[in-house]
């Protein structure tokens, strides 16, 4: 990253407008770049691009490295002869009263639409064959196969293929090679149109920041294809599975889930499969944001079988040994939110990583709070609020009447202390902007904005709620965002030098 303060807008693509139900890699999504390339922002952040899993988070995958068969473009397809006029039509009519993605009607329609497409695709095409060829999507076409002809989970799959016995796996190709193709065609089909909406936003000044979980889900072909590298017992079940303490979003803790890594194994191969990630992704993106990097320092390790994450222990991660082989390290940050310790303070130290800071956790009444404006640093990216916060609109509707007269009078003390003079309404009129006002004028070199902060929305437009997996990941604008919006953030984006 570069030396230069920056603004950025984060909304991931699902979120943007779109006639098939979620927003897509199509012509919304460079219309949206060019707006925002015209308020000049100069990061567009989003979150991971992966193929969606339970509860239908991007956190949660079934490969590490796909991309969401959701976000592909079903008009780009018809215009290459995939799918007729009458079939767009009838798609965009199915959609046209749904409210937010709904991700059912997704799941029961947007597969039997792409192998539609599939059926009529040409196979001798050159850059397909050679995409196949690449491997790319090797695992995840394999791993996908098998789910749709064994269903389950790849610990319930016959023996030698629940273990990936080579053999097993050359003989899914073979048997069920035209499922197999199908899912490379997904992939395909997905890689070209992100690769192309990429480029462009390059082309404009843009880039793009793209986000990757520290963990990925145990059914993924990730951990099918390396069990060696997680925490798993004799059956490939996992023993030990990831989360975090009580905290600020839950008192039990967060139970994730998630198959925790076997890091002596990583160790022994020099970090081989994490090497080739970080590197994937820093190829996908321009920006890659670590989540929970903390993990990377130490990690909360819970029982599988535990009912919550109050009884779990930390362990020691691998450190900065992680990144001793990437590409480059410039172009890394650090989710370093929640429970934080001079041990995790070191390793961004060592490493450079700029963390985040998040205005909505400043005004405690703490003055040593780092999240304060005051208190920010400029190796940091800071936020008015992140995915998993509430808007800041909806944060301040949600306040008891008198700890919002409090909460507003430290949004207050802090605007007089930036110099920033701005009237702030009695019932909160005008706080999304004045914390956009109060990222714009901090010292970190990026300050990174919520869509939803923009637009000035409520809590109906909040992305997730860590702790819950259900009705997460919805938030979808019906029309692109207003030319007053748009101007708006043009505006400060010129007032603070951004």
């Amino acid at each position: 990253m570069k030396n230069q303060r920056k603004a950025g807008v984060l909304v991931h693509i699902s979120s943007l407008p779109g006639d098939y139900g979620i927003g897509s890699l199509g012509k919304q999504a460079y219309y949206f770049a060019k707006e925002l390339a015209k308020c000049g922002v100069g990061y567009w952040q989003i979150l991971p691009l992966v193929q969606t899993g339970y509860g239908d988070s991007p956190y949660q995958s079934v490969s590490c490295d796909s991309g969401n068969p959701y976000l592909i473009d079903l008009d780009q397809l018809g215009e290459a002869g995939l799918l007729t006029k009458k079939e767009l039509a009838e798609l965009r009519n199915l959609y046209k009263k749904t409210e937010g993605v709904d991700y059912a009607a997704l799941y029961s329609e947007r597969f039997t639409t792409l192998r539609t497409a599939f059926s009529r695709f040409p196979f001798e095409n050159e850059e397909f064959r050679a995409y196949v060829k690449s491997g790319v999507s090797e695992e995840y076409a394999l791993f996908m196969t098998a789910k749709t002809v064994f269903g389950g989970t790849f610990s319930d799959w016959d023996e030698p293929l629940k273990h990936h016995d080579a053999d097993a796996v050359e003989k899914l190709r073979t048997d069920f090679h035209e499922e197999y193709l199908f899912w490379q065609f997904v992939q395909y089909m997905f890689h070209t149109q992100w690769t192309a909406l990429k480029s462009y936003c390059n082309a404009l000044g843009i880039s793009v920041i793209g986000d990757i979980p520290l963990y990925v889900a145990y059914d993924s072909a990730d951990v099918w294809a390396h069990p060696s590298l997680f925490k798993l017992d004799e059956a490939l079940k996992p023993a030990k599975v990831a989360g975090v303490p009580p905290d600020y979003f839950s008192e039990k803790g967060q139970l994730w889930g998630n198959p925790v890594y076997d890091w002596p194994a990583h160790a022994a191969e020099q970090y081989a499969w994490w090497t080739n990630r970080l590197n994937t992704a820093l190829s996908t993106y321009d920006v890659v944001r670590i989540d929970h990097f903390r993990g990377i320092d130490r990690y909360y390790e819970i029982d599988a079988d535990a009912e919550d994450a109050t009884a779990g222990v930390w362990v020691k991660g691998p450190g900065e040994q992680l990144f001793a082989r990437i590409g480059s390290r410039e172009n890394i940050i650090a989710e370093d939110l929640g429970t934080i310790d001079d041990g995790v303070r070191n390793l961004l130290r060592k490493t450079g990583f700029p963390g985040m800071k998040v205005l909505l956790f400043a005004f405690d009444g703490n003055e040593n709070n780092e999240y304060l404006p005051k208190n920010i640093q400029e190796n940091s990216v800071v936020y008015t609020g992140t995915h998993d916060n509430d808007t800041v609109k909806g944060f301040f509707d949600g306040l008891p009447a008198e700890t919002f007269i409090l909460y507003r009078s430290r949004v207050a003390a802090a605007l007089e202390e930036a110099r920033i003079r701005v009237e702030l309404g009695a019932h909160g009129e005008g706080l999304p902007e004045d914390f956009i006002r109060l990222a714009f004028a901090s010292a970190a070199r990026i300050a990174v904005v919520p869509m939803q902060d923009v637009l000035a929305l409520g809590n109906e437009a909040r992305m997730n709620v860590p702790g819950t997996d259900a009705g997460n990941w919805r938030f979808h604008m019906k029309k692109m965002p207003s030319a007053h919006a748009m101007g708006r953030l043009k505006k400060l984006i010129k007032i603070y030098r951004r």
